[in-house]
């Protein structure tokens, strides 16, 4: 796919690894509607910042667990350029509860997080895959979440909302070919707004800083970082659909061989 002169729709980039694929995108030349809930003031940065890029880009504020707001979102992009190529499912909501809190987490908590991060998701590729049909080409990629594997994350309700999320990926991979491509990046920690407000500004640090230690690469992510490979599987991958791929400096793989060892002639001591 070639991303100049492209149509996407990015939820959720307003700030975040969302502006950052928003950004990437209308560098290269795309057009590219920047969704936000709330956070006008950065929607419209945003915007402007893919404008200086290059690109093109329109606003839309909208609520992806709404699905009439899904459908509206998906028909501003047809009504603006007429076409749609490429959807990125990046909206997501969570909240920072330890997972042994079980008292922590509401039904309604449950409710609310799966309402954005799976429902919301599938409604945006429902609104936009008539166009992408209609085409004979289109690619989505589901921001997901290394979670999803781990169990671990800001609370129990967003692991499982992540997990069902990537299971989803693999159904409408299926169901959506050949004409349309869906695929999952599953980040690790990243630095972003949403993790410095949850942490305050000493948890944070703290934070970010125990994830780069343990992790093989040394370094949290940044959206820049795991940007890249989204915007990858929109416009290189063409032979692949149904992936789910970690982007998390590699903490998946868990300590290096080196560090272990070390750690048991320790405990042999």
């Amino acid at each position: 796919m070639d991303v100049q002169g492209g149509v996407f729709i990015v939820t959720g980039s307003a700030t975040g690894l969302g502006a950052a694929v928003a950004q990437r995108l209308a560098g290269k030349g795309g057009r590219v509607v920047i969704n936000y809930t709330r956070s006008v003031a950065e929607a419209l940065d945003t915007a402007q910042a893919c404008r200086d890029l290059g690109g093109e880009a329109i606003l839309c504020q909208a609520d992806v667990a709404d699905d009439a707001d899904c459908r509206r979102m998906a028909t501003l992009a047809l009504q603006q350029w007429g076409r749609i190529d490429g959807l990125v499912n990046n909206a997501a909501q969570s909240k920072i509860v330890p997972h042994s809190d079980l008292e922590g987490l509401s039904g309604d908590d449950f409710q609310r997080i799966f309402a954005v991060n799976v429902v919301g998701a599938y409604q945006m590729v429902r609104a936009v895959a008539p166009a992408m049909q209609q085409q004979g080409q289109g690619a989505i990629v589901n921001i997901s979440s290394g979670s999803a594997f781990t169990g671990s994350g800001s609370s129990i309700a967003y692991a499982a909302s992540k997990a069902a999320l990537n299971v989803m990926t693999f159904s409408l991979a299926r169901a959506l070919a050949p004409e349309i491509r869906v695929n999952a990046v599953c980040p690790g920690v990243m630095q972003t707004r949403w993790w410095r407000e949850g942490l305050g500004a000493d948890g944070y640090q703290a934070f970010i800083d125990r994830y780069a230690e343990s992790a093989p690469l040394k370094t949290a992510g940044t959206p820049e970082a795991v940007a890249d490979p989204v915007v990858w599987l929109l416009e290189a991958a063409e032979h692949v659909t149904g992936e789910t791929i970690m982007v998390d400096a590699g903490s998946h793989l868990g300590p290096s061989p080196r560090r272990q060892e070390a750690a048991d002639d320790t405990a042999d001591r």
